[in-house]
């Protein structure tokens, strides 16, 4: 009889909060520090939460990408990800609620690689059935275009 992986698991964490700025999160073996700049009354020893936000996105696509390519059989060669990010500050500000905190976001995937531009095109179509993370920015509402481009 074969074992069947859980598709729906539940991810746990217990946070510790030493200040109003900062949070310790265990996560597998790690200590991940979300923080505040030292002009806000943070220790600037991680990112704030919302940069932890779009590196995710930035990240997620990295990893969801090369899992596609590999499966696509496309080497991405070297790869580099510009962001671009618009955020509204004023619900962080505490000025208003915002419906969509994240209006726009635009991630340009450079490759630098033999694969064809059409090759690169059917991995980001992969990718962004697959990436978790982006799929949370467009629930919520964000305008997300995702760029694969050939450097080369």
């Amino acid at each position: 009889m074969a074992i069947k992986a859980k598709t729906v698991v539940t991810y746990r964490a217990t946070a510790q909060c030493p200040t109003h700025a900062r949070t310790e999160i265990p996560v597998r073996n790690l200590d991940v520090i979300i923080d505040e700049p030292e002009e806000r009354g943070g220790t600037n020893l991680g990112p704030t939460p919302t940069e932890a936000a779009m590196t995710a996105l930035i990240a997620c696509t990295n990893v969801i990408g090369h899992k596609n390519a590999k499966r696509l059989g496309v080497d991405l060669g070297q790869v580099t990800i510009d962001a671009a990010c618009q955020f509204d500050r004023r619900g962080v500000l505490m000025q208003e609620e915002i419906d969509v905190p994240f209006p726009a976001v635009t991630l340009t995937v450079n490759c630098d690689t033999e694969a064809s531009l059409e090759e690169l095109e059917a991995v980001g179509v992969e990718t962004a059935k697959y990436c978790a993370i982006a799929k949370l920015f467009e629930g919520a509402g964000t305008d997300l275009t995702v760029n694969w481009v050939k450097a080369n």
